[in-house]
């Protein structure tokens, strides 16, 4: 069985419990140690075989996967974050699927998550930002033309801008073709969660000075839209005294009760 795990995003312990216990119980570790703290690793049990993917290819990756299971092994693919973003699990599982082995997936707290914490915000602020763009300049991984920086740009939804902290010039022009004025609030996490953590907070017009002014070329977290400095939102329904829901009736409808109108 090999299981794909969401080292979650720097700190050790913000690994979920089922992570850790995996982590605990693989014969096999293989982890993306450029980005991975390795601190997770003194999870490992006594003896387990343990190898850093930084300094392998993909056959050799999933190599060391199929001699585990015909061992009889479990492994562990520790990914950086979630899996599921930027993890490159897809062609993994694909080998996997193909030799008939069975695998799952155990989700991690992903850097983007993690910079909204490192900056106490809400990414979903009531009349302010209702939709977050995942997404990454183009690089020596491109992208698909319909989703280049200047396309979801032109929305003027929230961003969380993965992979680009090295391009953050090129990133600010795109921003700003797209439809972003210079002035839209902006921030930079470097390593949320880390003992290095740093956080910035800019604007689209500021993001390159900002960057090379604090030294980040890399590992950089770039989130932008109003939602970095809520300014400007109305509080939420939810808990608002007047709005009734499912388990409290609000304040403005209980003049009604019983009054026979309609």
């Amino acid at each position: 069985m090999v299981h794909f795990v969401g080292a979650g995003s720097g700190a050790a312990d913000l690994i979920t419990l089922r992570g850790a216990r995996l982590l605990g119980e693989a014969d096999v570790v293989i982890y993306a140690g450029s980005l991975v703290n390795p601190a997770l690793l003194s999870a490992c049990r006594e003896g387990a075989r343990i190898y850093d993917s930084a300094y392998l290819t993909l056959p050799e990756v999933t190599a060391l996967m199929l001699e585990a299971e015909q061992r009889g092994e479990t492994t562990v693919r520790l990914h950086t974050g979630d899996p599921s973003l930027f993890g490159a699990i897809r062609e993994q599982m694909d080998v996997l699927d193909r030799e008939g082995i069975s695998y799952d997936v155990t989700p991690g707290v992903s850097s983007f998550t993690a910079a909204a914490a490192a900056l106490k915000l809400e990414f979903t602020l009531p009349e302010c930002s209702q939709t977050l763009i995942i997404s990454r300049m183009a690089g020596r991984t491109p992208v698909p033309e319909r989703e280049s920086i200047e396309a979801l740009a032109s929305h003027g939804a929230g961003m969380a801008i993965f992979l680009s902290a090295g391009m953050a010039g090129k990133l600010s022009e795109a921003l700003m073709r797209g439809g972003y004025s210079k002035d839209t609030p902006a921030a930079i996490v470097y390593k949320a969660s880390w003992p290095e953590e740093k956080c910035f907070i800019c604007t689209v017009g500021t993001l390159p000075e900002t960057a090379e002014r604090n030294g980040i070329s890399k590992t950089g977290m770039i989130l932008v839209g109003e939602f970095v400095t809520h300014r400007r939102y109305a509080r939420s329904k939810l808990y608002d005294p007047d709005f009734t829901t499912e388990y409290r009736e609000g304040n403005a409808d209980r003049g009604h009760c019983g009054d026979g109108s309609n």
